[in-house]
């Protein structure tokens, strides 16, 4: 599937039909999210994918009995590691050996630099880590919408008890779930009207910033993807 449709096409989707996702897809699928950009190159992002039955029940129970965890064949937990430092020598070294760093002292620095980040305050880098990890979530939503399948983001659940229950260290900032599947034959349509979406107009603030309200009237629908 084309980016272009990819995005267009994407629905939050609740009805899953009972086909399941085969392990090549969901490689496919996590292939792509692995190019996601994160600050510094660090990648904090850890993902747990749940496909058993009785684990997507106990996903259920901490994100408040939501049904379309567990009528989804695949249920995935999007991690975050607020330890900037967890990945910065293969990241650094990675940069010295293509050339993105000049020498030896100039890892050394950017490793020093890194450190301090990790040595911030707790708040400071759950922030850091949701930012970057949020990004490749948002990358898991296309490249699943391009190997044919309908996923919805979950922000409605219980980070400490997701923590507890499936034994998740605290270091690691729960930033959402993501439900996967084969949309059901009653699901939203991809050919339904598109939901409202602001202008261009409305978002983009060109060399100085001035806030606009929503304006209904405004919205333009492409033509190519009109009843989509």
């Amino acid at each position: 599937m084309e980016f272009d449709e990819a995005v267009r096409s994407r629905r939050s989707v609740h009805e899953y039909s009972d086909e399941p996702v085969d392990d090549d897809t969901l490689e496919a699928v996590f292939e792509r999210v692995r190019y996601s950009p994160s600050s510094y190159n660090l990648q904090p992002w850890e993902f747990l994918v749940l496909t058993e039955d009785g684990n997507r029940e106990r996903l259920q129970e901490v994100a408040y009995g939501q049904e379309h965890v567990t009528d989804a064949p695949v249920a995935v937990a999007v991690l975050g590691n607020t330890d900037p430092s967890a990945h910065a020598e293969a990241v650094a070294e990675d940069q010295l050996r293509k050339g993105y760093l000049p020498n030896e002292e100039a890892k050394e620095g950017l490793l020093e630099t890194i450190e301090g980040m990790a040595e911030r305050d707790e708040e400071t880098n759950r922030n850091w880590a949701t930012k970057s990890t949020a990004l490749a979530g948002m990358t898991l939503l296309h490249a699943a919408r391009a190997e044919g399948l309908a996923t919805c983001p979950v922000g409605g659940f219980d980070a400490d008890a997701l923590r507890e229950e499936f034994d998740i260290d605290d270091q690691y900032e729960p930033v959402m779930l993501v439900t996967m599947g084969h949309a059901a034959a009653n699901a939203q349509d991809t050919n339904a009207p598109r939901k409202f979406r602001r202008s261009v107009d409305e978002i983009v603030h060109r060399e100085a910033f001035e806030p606009t309200a929503a304006d209904l009237d405004d919205e333009v629908v492409t033509e190519s993807y009109a009843t989509q």
